[in-house]
């Protein structure tokens, strides 16, 4: 009976808890829509007015203040001639807009993959790693949410391995190929048209440069403005689409190629500092290349509109510079280090960043309960939690950086997501691994092949990077994606996912 009357007492408690969510979930939807809604509720009562004060009016007196107008035939030409300059002014300061055309992913053959005991192999392989460093990378992929089919370089993957700048060189000619050979298939352009090509590529930056291979390849033409971007970290993809953004607002009618990838052969790390070891078990193959215009006749082909890219960069704090640094162990043998700091630092470049972005993207009401939170802690020294706004309500779907299983965590929990919205970074972590800066395509790509986009739907990307910088970029959708028309990587396997993540993985060896 006491066990029954417990069972009882904790369903009555379980059910007052859920219709609480309930209220309390209707009353915060109840004040978003009163407050979005807060110009038309006060304007209704102001047309009303006018209205009722012009039926009280006889047929003479109507005629008498058209008569009033017409012998004032000056003073209104100069006010329509006033509207007209201001309207014609407004719309000439604008700045140009910028679509994204298509985007494409590059998907290795299936001789590249990599399983995580295979990863393990290579590493045990190669006789440079100490027992301890063996078992620590061994942890790092039992735990990292990769699956059994992210791809590796040819040259990591055979013995011995091979780090030459010829087998890295290939490694990125065949990502940054494959990517750019789909995209201009999927929009017919003539890679003459293209006018602006920026490249990102933080550790393998050869002469020529990734950006000249590519103008080679193509034969784009003589007078193209060529960016070759390195250092910047897996945020340079979105580094790469603002450089793009910028320069399509003063070259007119003009196509942007942005190419984003990183090399995996050249960086392998041959030493036994933890700190550089994880760089080993989490990176993987892959590319993206996008193609945006500022022309006004590509609006109706385009998936996007580029509406908001926020750039921040915290590298004038010592802390932040230093968690992610490419150098030499006690050994004279080169890594990327990653500091422990490397969440704390994250965070409060993301804090920076969606304090710029906020004000831009989210509505009144989320606005208002964020400025009252922090008056009233700042101000009137109340001990209160700040107020995290709600970006659901501001967007429909979040790319966020595939770093690790970490990152996705923390931004699930303190923004405030649903499993479904973290759905395409965890799914692009575990089919293809970290890929670095393309990983934020992968990411849109899932949510394009699973049908998810709509017309005027908003996507976030967010990218992180050494630096230490946090970049965002939204975008607006200019029109459904259909799925069964698409060709990314997903779209032959995207009924399998998505799939249960184990937090540990056990490597069977």
């Amino acid at each position: 009976m006491e066990v029954e009357t417990k069972q009882n007492q904790e369903k009555k408690s379980n059910l007052a808890n859920f219709f609480l969510s309930i209220k309390l979930k209707h009353i915060k939807l109840g004040y978003h829509y009163l407050v979005s809604s807060a110009l038309y509720l006060l304007l209704i009562p102001f047309l009303l007015m006018m209205l009722a004060h012009l039926s009280t009016l006889s047929v003479e007196e109507l005629f008498d203040l058209s008569n009033h107008l017409r012998f004032n035939f000056l003073t209104v030409v100069t006010c329509a001639a006033s509207i007209v300059f201001i309207i014609t002014l407004y719309y000439m300061s604008k700045p140009t807009k910028v679509y994204l055309v298509d985007f494409s992913c590059y998907k290795p053959k299936p001789s590249h993959k990599v399983t995580r005991e295979h990863c393990f192999q290579i590493a045990a392989a190669c006789g440079c790693f100490t027992e301890e460093s063996l078992t620590f990378q061994r942890k790092i992929l039992e735990k990292s949410g990769f699956g059994q089919m992210t791809y590796g370089p040819k040259g990591l993957t055979k013995c011995p391995q091979d780090q030459s700048i010829a087998e890295a060189r290939s490694e990125t000619e065949m990502v940054i190929s494959g990517a750019i050979d789909e995209l201009l298939s999927k929009t017919g352009v003539n890679p003459r048209d293209i006018g602006i090509l920026v490249v990102n590529n933080s550790l393998f930056n050869p002469i020529p440069s990734l950006s000249s291979v590519i103008v080679n390849r193509y034969k784009l033409r003589g007078n193209i403005l060529s960016y070759n971007l390195g250092g910047m970290g897996c945020s340079a993809g979105l580094i790469s689409i603002d450089l793009a953004k910028h320069l399509l607002q003063v070259n007119s009618n003009s196509y942007a190629l942005v190419v984003s990838t990183e090399n995996i052969t050249w960086n392998w790390y041959m030493g036994n500092e933890r700190s550089m070891l994880v760089t080993n078990c989490l990176f993987r193959i892959g590319a993206a290349a996008i193609l945006l215009s500022n022309r006004p006749s590509d609006r109706q082909r385009s998936k996007y509109q580029l509406i908001h890219t926020i750039r921040t960069n915290k590298g004038a704090d010592d802390k932040s510079y230093n968690c992610v640094m490419q150098q030499e162990d006690e050994n004279q043998i080169v890594g990327v280090s990653l500091s422990k700091d490397l969440m704390v630092v994250a965070g409060e470049a993301l804090k920076a960043n969606i304090t710029t972005l906020g004000p831009l993207v989210l509505p009144v009401s989320e606005q208002l309960l964020f400025f009252a939170t922090l008056v009233a802690k700042r101000i009137f020294k109340m001990k209160i939690d700040q107020y995290i706004p709600d970006f659901k309500l501001a967007f429909e779907h979040f790319c966020i950086h595939a770093g690790g299983r970490g990152i996705l965590d923390e931004l699930e929990k303190h923004l405030k997501l649903t499993p479904w919205h973290m759905e395409p970074s965890r799914m692009t972590l575990y089919r293809f691994g970290n890929t670095s800066s393309s990983s934020l395509w992968y990411e849109l790509a899932y949510s394009e092949a699973k049908g998810r986009i709509k017309k005027s739907d908003r996507v976030w990307q967010i990218g992180f990077g050494s630096g230490f910088k946090c970049n965002s970029a939204v975008w607006h959708a200019l029109r459904t994606v259909n799925p069964d028309k698409e060709k990314n990587p997903w779209v032959d396997e995207i009924n399998d996912f998505p799939v249960h993540i184990p937090k540990v993985t056990p490597i069977v060896h």
